[in-house]
């Protein structure tokens, strides 16, 4: 038997199996042919969506979700989160490309389109149990990971504000009491070099320790027209992440992990896609130039930076007790996040409109809570402290740098949850699920609006806006689990969540009928009811499995930053509450072995959605009516589906083959609210080819992403026609793009 189902390798072949991402780790584990089959596999997957006190199967949690091992992950050739961007039914995880490393998830038809970091995301990311309190800073170069978990669909009750679209849940790989290590080398044709370690053992009897480097020098991949630069987009990063596993005894752990980073090199690469664009281009020589949908080229006249830094400390300490046979987890957690850039935001080789910005970030948190069972019922309850401070600066050189705007402002921001959750046996059968959580904050808000020139880029001198506000939610959660056999699962919830309120840091608007400053907020907390079905199931002994959900989103005050083109500032972006909206759809996901040496994956979701009431002039045409009801809601992909096969070959005492190609489709969707911006259709091929050795601990991979060279953008932002007495042209934007076809080779070694 081939080692295609390894036991060895059985996070890798784990998740709800989208698996048209499923890679390489598939035929990386040990040499020797496997033993059972793939259900023996699919019932070693745990994960940490329900806060157990152990993990569980994840095809015997009532959650939508995907998991990627530590196996899977690096058999991707998974660099960032955004690497797993096309891989999982109805799921973005993109970056916004706006300001480099900043997400913009969207899950079932719920997302943000903003780089503001005062705006909250309507899917949460957790390292570690941490909360990233901004989207800033979530996009960054990661390795040497446990697991990423996607859970799909609102998570409110364990998890709080701001996963009404769902969450991400990242945990990096934790000390081992023996000595392993990795080590990785890759390139690609672009040169797009990376080195990474890590290695682990016990320090002491009690005290193992973990240390992982990484390090990446990006020679860059886009053409610059104008400046002649063939490697735009270079970069360098680094991070360090020392680890401690302190056992205290009497079955306590106290888990300590560091991490401190640093990214250096190009800002976005952005791209006019503008009427005049090209002619504007040639009146300063660039004769050229492609600026079509379909083009890679750049044409800029100032390439610009961008800079980040990060340290935290996250501390985890775990204690079992007697009472209800539970364990007690406390997470402390502290990060401090900073970043400048300059970036040219007019995408042309003339001098419109160039911005430079700054975050400094830092925040404090912690949750301790309690698992345990009592009886017939498991219990999980805890409570919740987010502390946060923010400034963000911004700077607009316009019309040459004859017009300077400079803005941005400070937030405090507190947050507290309340929350527990019981599932109770209701016979061997049916399990009932009740829970509430209570969540508070308050934000603090000093801003000044740009036009008003009450900053610089060190800090701003006075504010024309101050405001405090508070707000309050509870969130239930009803749920049925019926388990029919021990391969099959129905379920069912209904369930509230909310998104934050809060307050515009980029406050760029003048009120045309007074001449004051458009409001920055505060903006009413987004509100949603949902209800899920879904199933589980498990065929032919663990040969087939499949996975659905059908799910109903209805959602109030809507929370939406509206982009609209200007005259005067260039882009304005107003935050408001504009609308009530019904979101609904169906997830199918299935991995099927076919023989001993092939595997077949499968995803396929739909999302609707419609305004049902709206009370802000979406389209700019003046009135509220139809017209506006109508609009797609943005980055609402109606279609996402993918197919993926690996198949390992058998190479005698020399090793095995394995190889994987997959196949992801994403629909075109609207990026602005008005409908003028708009993401387009994409269809990603990957392929990879790895080989090990029958003898030796070193993978080498030929891999490739994106073969058809598709063009992806980060958003599609609308410029003005005219800016002041410049004419920038009908449709001209700022439209940053993702990278098109990389090929690379990938050299792993373990011990």
């Amino acid at each position: 038997m081939g080692r295609l189902f390894n036991p060895r390798a059985n996070l890798a072949i784990a998740s709800t199996c989208s698996f048209a991402a499923l890679s390489l780790a598939c035929g990386v584990g040990s040499v020797q042919a496997a033993e059972g089959s793939v259900g023996t596999i699919l019932e070693e997957v745990e994960v940490t969506a329900r806060k157990r006190a152990r993990g569980e199967k994840l095809q015997e949690v009532p959650v939508a979700a995907t998991a990627y091992s530590s196996d899977q992950l690096e058999a991707l050739q998974t660099r960032d989160l955004e690497s797993l961007a096309f891989k999982m039914p109805n799921v973005q995880m993109d970056d916004v490309g706006t300001i480099k490393g900043t997400a913009n998830f969207t899950i079932r038809g719920l997302g943000v389109n903003s780089s503001i970091p005062s705006i909250d995301p309507t899917v949460g990311t957790f390292v570690d149990g941490m909360y990233m309190g901004m989207n800033a800073g979530v996009i960054l170069d990661t390795f040497d990971l446990e697991s990423v978990e996607v859970l799909r669909g609102p998570q409110g009750l364990l998890f709080g504000r701001n996963v009404t679209g769902g969450a991400v849940l990242v945990r990096t790989a934790r000390p081992t009491e023996e000595f392993t290590s990795k080590f990785r080398v890759s390139t690609t044709d672009s040169q797009e070099n990376t080195v990474a370690g890590a290695v682990s053992g016990s320090l002491t009897d009690n005290v193992s320790g973990r240390l992982t480097a990484y390090y990446k020098d990006d020679q860059g991949w886009f053409e610059n027209k104008y400046t002649g630069n063939d490697s735009y987009g270079a970069t360098e990063v680094w991070f360090v992440r020392p680890s401690f596993s302190i056992d205290l005894g009497e079955s306590a752990e106290l888990l300590l992990r560091f991490e401190s980073g640093s990214m250096d090199g190009d800002p976005v690469a952005g791209q006019n896609r503008g009427d005049l664009s090209k002619a504007i281009a040639a009146s300063v020589g660039v004769t050229d130039w492609d600026n079509s949908e379909d083009s890679f080229e750049l044409a800029i006249d100032k390439e610009g930076w961008a800079e980040a830094e990060w340290n935290q400390a996250i501390t985890e300490y775990t204690q079992d007790v007697a009472f209800g046979n539970g364990t007690i987890t406390n997470i402390l957690a502290w990060r401090e996040y900073d970043s400048l850039g300059e970036a040219d935001i007019d995408s042309l080789p003339i001098h419109a409109f160039h911005s430079s910005s700054g975050i400094d970030q830092s925040q404090v948190s912690n949750e301790l809570r309690y698992a345990g069972r009592f009886g017939n019922t498991s219990v999980t309850s805890g409570i919740y402290w987010l502390s946060q401070d923010l400034m963000y600066l911004e700077r607009r050189e316009l019309l040459g740098g004859g017009l300077i705007m400079n803005g941005g402002g400070v937030q405090d921001h507190e947050a507290l949850g309340i929350f527990t959750q019981a599932d109770i046996d209701l016979n061997e059968a049916w399990v009932l699920t009740l829970g509430g959580r209570y969540s508070r904050e308050e934000k603090d808000a000093k801003i000044a609006t740009l036009p008003l020139n009450l900053c610089t880029m060190e800090g701003c001198g006075g504010y024309d806006f101050e405001d405090s506000e508070s707000w309050s939610a509870f969130t239930p959660k009803v749920g049925l689990q019926w388990t029919l056999s021990d391969n099959s699962q129905v379920y069912g919830y209904w369930t509230k969540g909310f998104r934050s309120g809060g307050y515009n840091m980029r406050n760029t608007g003048i009120d045309p009928s007074t001449g004051a400053p458009y409001q920055p907020g505060p903006t009413d907390q987004e509100e949603q009811r949902s209800f899920e079905v879904g199933a589980k199931s498990v065929f032919l002994g663990g040969a087939l499995r499949t996975n659905m959900a059908l799910f109903h989103n209805q959602i109030y005050d809507m929370q939406r930053e509206v982009n609209l083109s200007s005259d005067t500032s260039a882009v304005e972006q107003l935050i408001r509450n504009t609308a009530d909206a019904t979101i609904q759809g169906a997830e199918f996901e299935a991995l099927a072995a076919v023989g001993d040496n092939l595997l077949l994956t499968m995803n396929v979701g739909y999302v609707d959605g419609n305004y049902d009431e709206v009370w802000f002039d979406l389209n700019g045409d003046a009135v509220v009516d139809g017209a506006d009801r109508d609009l797609d809601i943005p980055r609402l992909a109606p279609w996402t589906y993918g197919l993926g096969l690996v198949h390992d070959l058998g190479l005698g005492n020399l090793g095995t083959l394995t190889s994987r190609i997959n196949y992801n489709h994403r629909d075109a969707s609207a990026y602005t609210d008005n409908n003028r911006g708009m993401l387009s259709e994409a269809e990603m091929v990957d392929f990879s080819i790895g080989f090990e050795p029958l003898e030796g601990n070193y993978r080498l991979a030929l891999f490739g992403k994106n073969m058809l060279d598709e063009v992806v953008e980060g958003n599609d932002t609308q410029l003005p026609m005219m800016l002041g007495p410049l004419t920038l042209g009908p449709n001209s934007t700022f439209t940053p793009l993702k990278r098109g076809r990389v090929m690379g080779l990938e050299f792993n070694y373990d011990i």
